[in-house]
């Protein structure tokens, strides 16, 4: 009864979209064989310090399913941003305190954010600053058709608001602390310091689609993953949904986009921040213009900090606009160092750039993915296990290539004319038929795990064949004498066979090393998509032994 009633209230000018929002017809705009963008996201991120580790993984989640898009389908335009998000009292204060001005402080920090991307080579398409005069029209523009549909109205609001998150938090969110005899409020979810606030400014009528997002997430379980987060969506729609402040006194905040038409009001941050998927992607567009520029997002990659925002704020306010929903959130866990939250005061901090320059970002990129591609529960960051998995992936990787392309082997096979994998068996030689079977499961295994965002379990894959491989090497030891030419020929091949698959199904995680793999095996750079990651297909060259896939002294591990 109480969604039933937050709808009645509403004046009758209101434009709510039943059910779920209309979808995009590719056939219809665009052409029965047009092929949307592949559009996928990662935070704008708050450039109130330098990047630490936990940026860097969004980013690399986010590359590593950019790039498997275009391993999945080359021809397919991929729309990928990230960026910063520079507006708030947060960067208000911060500013202030240094004696800068908020947009010079924003360009000093920012450009770390924008450095991390090229330092970690990642694929996006375009970084985003909300400064930006596009953006900063695009969100008036937002602001305009929702006050336009009757969804904005000025009222009192009071509550519970966090300075460092930026939003007001319910009272089942918030509880009390004592700290040396002091006591304070704390939010329950970010763990921040939040204060009582009471003032006038506009809302948007959130409370208008509390029904229509518990349908819409009802009818699609697996819209957000893991599904531990689904779950917690539905629990914050099991409370009444409060009509969400979306501006501030100006005289409070300053440093932020106008209200429409009433310049005594800063649009709130978190409406600003939001609107930069749409932004970054052409909104608003002319009719029809949303799809072709990539519209709606593929998937979202966010941090279990911000499921809020994203799985409620963002689709109440698509809906309000008529516009298609993302497809899939990918939500993931934190990073922590020695079990605690990182923090700036307490000096833990992981730094990424710090990791790449020790390590090479493949590795880090590796490391990233293999220990914290599940997502579901926080990761520590550990340099005994970073130093672990480098060994891991270069001696499985790395050492079996300069193993299979030693002089002793190469001299061995010779004489005889490369074997076709296709054609082996495990019958003649036994030792074959486990790296047989694994290599012939590896792809479908794979995208399997893609598919379902399990991406360490991807990576588990890749590494069962490289182990697999690695026991067939040593069982069948193909450069000694007492291993005849032909079964030599049989072992090297199949070996060169398993280093072109993985090397393919690689490249979204260590893109730099499977490019240099695929090269020296001499693969040719259009037989390197998802389809040529099956077992058997043609596309092995002529190989270049003793080439090291990893200049790093292991020494030092």
């Amino acid at each position: 009864m109480k969604r039933l009633a937050s709808l009645r209230s509403l004046p009758k000018r209101v434009h709510i979209v039943q059910g779920q929002c209309r979808r995009y017809s590719a056939s219809a705009e665009s052409g029965s064989d047009f092929t949307k963008p592949y559009y996928i996201t990662t935070p704008i991120f708050y450039p109130n310090a330098v990047p630490h580790i936990g940026h860097l993984h969004t980013l690399v989640v986010a590359d590593i399913y950019a790039r498997h898009a275009k391993l999945c389908n080359p021809n397919r335009p991929v729309r990928f941003i990230t960026g910063t998000d520079e507006h708030g009292l947060k960067l208000q204060k911060a500013a202030e305190a240094k004696g800068m001005a908020p947009l010079d402080f924003c360009d000093e920090l920012s450009v770390h954010f924008r450095n991390l991307t090229k330092k970690a080579n990642i694929s996006s398409t375009r970084f985003t600053r909300t400064t930006e005069k596009q953006h900063c029209d695009a969100v008036s523009h937002l602001w305009t058709e929702l006050d336009n549909r009757g969804l904005i109205y000025k009222g009192r609001h009071a509550g519970w608001y966090s300075v460092s998150d930026e939003t007001f938090y319910p009272a089942s969110q918030v509880a009390l602390q004592e700290k040396d005899g002091v006591k304070y409020h704390i939010s329950t979810t970010s763990g921040s310091r939040v204060e009582w606030q009471q003032e006038v400014n506009y809302k948007f009528r959130l409370s208008a689609f509390e029904h229509h997002l518990h349908d819409y997430y009802v009818k699609r379980p697996d819209v957000i993953q893991p599904a531990q987060f689904h779950a917690d969506v539905m629990n914050m729609l099991d409370e009444p949904l409060e009509d969400l402040s979306i501006s501030r006194k100006r005289s409070r905040l300053h440093w932020g986009i106008p209200v429409p038409k009433d310049p005594e009001h800063t649009i709130y941050v978190w409406i600003d921040a939001l609107t930069v998927y749409l932004s970054s992607v052409g909104y608003p567009w002319p009719t029809g213009k949303g799809l072709a520029d990539g519209w709606p997002p593929d998937v979202q990659v966010i941090g279990k900090d911000i499921l809020r925002f994203h799985a409620l704020y963002l689709p109440a306010m698509l809906m309000a606009l008529s516009l298609p929903l993302s497809k899939q959130l990918l939500v993931h866990s934190h990073w922590t160092v020695e079990k605690a939250k990182m923090s700036k005061s307490v000096g833990n901090v992981a730094d990424p750039v710090k990791a790449i320059d020790e390590y090479g970002i493949d590795l880090v990129r590796y490391y990233l993915a293999r220990v914290g591609g599940r997502f579901k529960d926080d990761v520590d960051w550990s340099q005994e296990q970073l130093q672990k998995h480098c060994r891991e992936i270069i001696s499985l990787l790395g050492n079996l290539f300069l193993r299979a392309t030693s002089r002793k082997i190469m001299k061995r096979v010779a004489s005889v004319p490369r074997p076709s994998v296709s054609l082996l068996s495990g019958t003649g030689t036994s030792s074959l038929a486990p790296l047989l079977s694994s290599l012939k499961a590896l792809a479908p295994s794979y995208e399997q795990n893609m598919q379902r965002f399990q991406v360490a379990d991807a990576v588990e894959a890749i590494v069962l064949a490289l182990q697999e491989a690695n026991l067939l090497m040593t069982r069948a030891a193909p450069w000694s004498n007492d291993t005849s030419p032909a079964v030599a020929a049989d072992v090297q091949a199949l070996i060169f066979e398993t280093l072109r698959q993985c090397g393919i199904l690689l490249q979204p995680f260590m893109p730099e090393t499977a490019a240099l793999l695929l090269d020296s095996l001499g693969v040719p750079p259009d037989q390197r998509s998802l389809v040529d990651a099956a077992f058997g297909k043609a596309g092995l060259g002529d190989v270049r032994p003793g080439v090291r896939l990893f200049d790093i002294d292991m020494s030092k591990m």
